[in-house]
């Protein structure tokens, strides 16, 4: 017996020395996750006899620095004091300082496809994110929904040892899977991030915004000073404290992207005051001051010429005096928002500063993920959501309020020559994806531990799928050939690494452009690009086949303002002919124009979460659903029936409401009265409301809205009843044809976010009693509408 115990432990010694051995060879990083080691086996009884294999874990490379992307949205080459702008950006001028700023830096023009394409080295439609998420459709490259074959970049860290982490706006799941049913593969923390705190949608209401912390929405504060882009940058920094105090051998990987400067531009007064007259002169005399810094900064070339803006865009010079104020004012709460917002940055990376992290964090600060937004067309808007309702906001109504610009009353987009003017030198804006103004953006690369060369300027044309290979490259890190057991689609950005210490390391020598039919194609300095649709126009200028190209030598032509197309045909056609090439490569093709029909998932094709349904029931506690989740009640008849317990004392508070404060609807008690309001816009409330009370215990209550018909956005006739009894009718003159809001959901019980009506009288506008049962029926006669069946 003794001697077959110590062969076993001969055996055993053996086989722990064996997994030993195997254990130091380095893991194969080229499947993900990385596989564990065959566990040995034992022929040993007694534990006490047996060596014990040393613990499986997944360790970064040595050296592997943790990593921070910052991603401003909405912001231009133009707008940021580190690349010329007018405004103030202290962070990003001290990493610039003490970094590189990169001047050929680019974007996808829009948001989603941009933010797809940095988070995993591919190009937007190979992420099938060919646009934002609410205009997706059924074509492969448009879907919406990222392809198991590409694996994002925080999975690639996380698996490969790194702490992950997302902060601010996602934007990248698709819009019908945001819903407590999933699919959830899309979301944050299905998506390689460990933690995930921010909103799910292309923009949010920084007073009042709708947060999920991991898949769950939570309650802001009810403090007046309450800004999300100050609470988002304080649980970023309690985040990497925690994870630094927990595993400080553990990198991490931060990706802080705020909804700044994204419309709505909120921000407190204090900081809009900052700017009082200092957009004064307008936006032409603000193109030439910027170009005057940026050349004097060495961020442009010496030669370089403001192109020619668009002939939409008013010379200030001919406004009255009632729209220059009205302009400037705009301006200024955008510059307020800006600089707030790198105030906030300022204080993660002071964080990371006090706590020795700094220097071994490789930080990359994107200004903008796309060229400054002119969704707000001629004269700006008070409310953002007249945009996608093709309503135009005038200046007389818009200067009534021009006090509150910026204030949680308002959700204000700026004029679109502001646009022009923060995207300096270029001509165009945000969407416009075949010029630099739409997707030339500010970047500076910070990384003390390794990059030396302070204060530089460098010139590689980069895109914005080169971030994630570079990211690799820096950690040590082979890109992943089978992730989950799916082989990956191959990175197809280049790495900037060696350009961090080379300001002459080879760039990228061609890239495609393509968002909503505007389209163009860079290789070996020379642009071949179409204007297909402005960012103000609904429709397209001319078919797709009919497009009138330009073309650009950018080697001598930084601002895009010589066309030589007409002298260079045969490199056009060329150019042309790349471009198709690629398109066809990339899921480019077929190419989809349409804009305000694609948010429609009928018309688009996409999948849609109701299904054709034409009823919804809910209860008491079913909230935070968004539009995409909801069944659409526009355009058509509705009739919602409800089930309620009123309590003794009378009942207060929403039974159901959708959107808030600039569009939606609310059936609700007030002061134990029935009631039924629809926000137009934020622009008119009409209520209809019974003259007497509910009584103490079980109703029904029951709302019918008969649409006129004869097109979008027509008006109907609303009857409110109680237990079968008609109590109070009224006309509704308009409704909202297109969405209520972009961040606002549909609640029972309760309206989350801002409110739809101000007369509910309870906070959030929870109801005391109990909804038993809430059914929403659409597109049928009022009538056949059957009542709730839930006793």
């Amino acid at each position: 017996m003794k001697n077959i115990c110590n062969r076993a432990l001969s055996v055993a010694g053996a086989l722990a020395v064996s997994t030993a051995s195997a254990a130091a060879v380095a893991p194969d990083r080229t499947v993900l996750p990385i596989h564990e080691p065959v566990p040995p086996t034992y022929d040993t009884l007694d534990a006490r006899n047996a060596k014990m294999p040393p613990p499986f874990s997944i360790k970064t490379p040595d050296g592997a620095p943790n990593v921070l992307i910052i991603l401003i949205d909405d912001m231009g080459f133009g707008i940021p004091s580190t690349f010329g702008g007018p405004v103030p950006m202290p962070a990003l001028d001290r990493l610039a300082e003490n970094g590189l700023r990169y001047n050929r830096f680019h974007t996808t023009a829009l948001s989603s496809p941009t933010r797809a394409a940095l988070l995993t080295g591919r190009n937007h439609h190979v992420s099938n994110m060919g646009s934002i998420t609410e205009t997706a459709t059924g074509f492969p490259g448009n879907t919406g929904q990222r392809p198991l074959s590409v694996a994002p970049l925080a999975a690639m860290l996380r698996y490969n040892g790194y702490s992950t982490a997302h902060f601010g706006k996602n934007h990248e799941t698709a819009a019908w899977e945001v819903n407590p049913s999933g699919p959830t593969d899309r979301w944050p923390t299905r998506s390689g991030f460990d933690k995930f705190y921010g909103f799910m949608g292309g923009e949010t209401n920084q007073w009042a915004p709708v947060i999920y912390d991991g898949m769950s929405t939570v309650e802001v504060p009810d403090d007046p000073n309450y800004h999300f882009t100050v609470d988002m940058t304080d649980k970023a920094i309690q985040w990497v404290n925690f994870q630094q105090a927990m595993t400080p051998d553990k990198p991490f990987f931060v990706y802080f992207a705020p909804g700044a400067t994204h419309a709505p531009h909120h921000v407190p007064k204090a900081w809009i005051d900052k700017y009082k007259g200092k957009f004064d002169q307008g936006w032409d005399k603000l193109r030439e001051e910027t170009l005057a810094r940026q050349i004097r900064q060495g961020v442009v070339p010496p030669d370089t010429r403001l192109a020619s803006k668009p002939p939409f865009i008013q010379d200030w010079a001919t406004l009255s005096p009632e729209q220059k104020k009205l302009y400037a004012r705009q301006m200024e709460v955008y510059a307020a928002f800006a600089e707030h917002t790198d105030e906030q940055i300022g204080r993660l990376i002071q964080s990371l500063s006090e706590s020795g992290e700094l220097d071994n964090t490789l930080v990359f600060y994107i200004a903008g993920d796309n060229g400054t937004s002119a969704e707000g067309g001629a004269n700006g808007m008070l409310n953002e959501m007249t945009y996608f309702n093709g309503v135009e906001e005038q200046v007389p109504d818009m200067l009534k309020k021009i006090d509150a610009w910026g204030d949680a009353s308002t959700y204000p987009h700026m004029a679109a020559g502001w646009a022009v003017a923060g995207n300096t030198p270029f001509a165009w804006t945000k969407q416009v994806t075949s010029d630099f103004g739409g997707t030339r953006n500010g970047m500076v690369v910070h990384w003390p531990a390794k990059v030396k060369a302070n204060g530089q300027v460098r010139s590689q044309f980069a895109h914005v799928i080169d971030i994630a290979p570079t990211i690799l490259a820096a950690a040590g890190l082979p890109e992943p050939k089978v992730v989950d057991g799916v082989k990956q689609t191959p990175i197809q950005g280049k790495s900037l690494l060696a350009s961090f210490t080379d300001p002459a390391a080879p760039a990228r020598t061609s890239q495609y452009f393509e968002i909503f039919g505007n389209r163009a194609f860079y290789q070996d300095g020379w642009f071949a690009r179409t204007i297909h649709r402005a960012p103000w126009e609904t429709k397209p200028r001319a078919p797709l086949q009919d497009d009138r190209w330009e073309l650009f030598d950018t080697r001598n032509d930084f601002s895009l303002s010589n066309d030589l197309a007409a002298s260079q045909p045969q490199k056009l056609k060329a150019l042309q002919q790349a471009f198709l090439v690629e398109a066809r490569a990339n899921h480019v093709l077929p190419l989809d124009d349409r804009l305000f029909e694609r948010l429609n998932p009928a018309s688009a094709g996409r999948p849609d979460l109701m299904g054709g349904r034409t009823s919804l029931t809910l209860s008491d506690g079913m909230k935070d659903l968004s539009e995409n989740a909801f069944i659409n009640i526009k355009n058509q008849s509705k009739t919602i029936t409800a089930e309620v317990e009123v309590p003794a004392g009378g009942g207060n508070g929403v039974i159901l409401a959708q959107g808030g404060r600039f569009g939606g609807w609310a059936l609700y008690v007030k002061d134990g009265k029935p009631a039924y309001t629809y926000n137009f816009l934020g622009q008119t409330r009409t209520t209809i409301v019974s003259g007497e009370s509910l009584p103490a215990g079980r109703s029904s209550l029951r709302f019918e809205f008969v649409y006129d018909g004869g097109g979008q956005g027509k008006g109907g006739e609303g009857k409110l009843a109680v237990n079968g009894k008609q109590v109070a009718s009224g006309r509704i003159a308009r409704t909202q044809p297109g969405i209520f809001s972009a961040d606002e959901t549909a609640d029972v019980g309760m309206d989350n976010g801002t409110p739809v009506s101000e007369e509910y009288g309870v906070s959030r506008g929870v109801f005391n009693g109990k909804v038993r049962q809430v059914r929403v029926d659409v597109g049928i006669p009022p009538a056949a509408a059957a009542q709730p069946s839930g006793q």
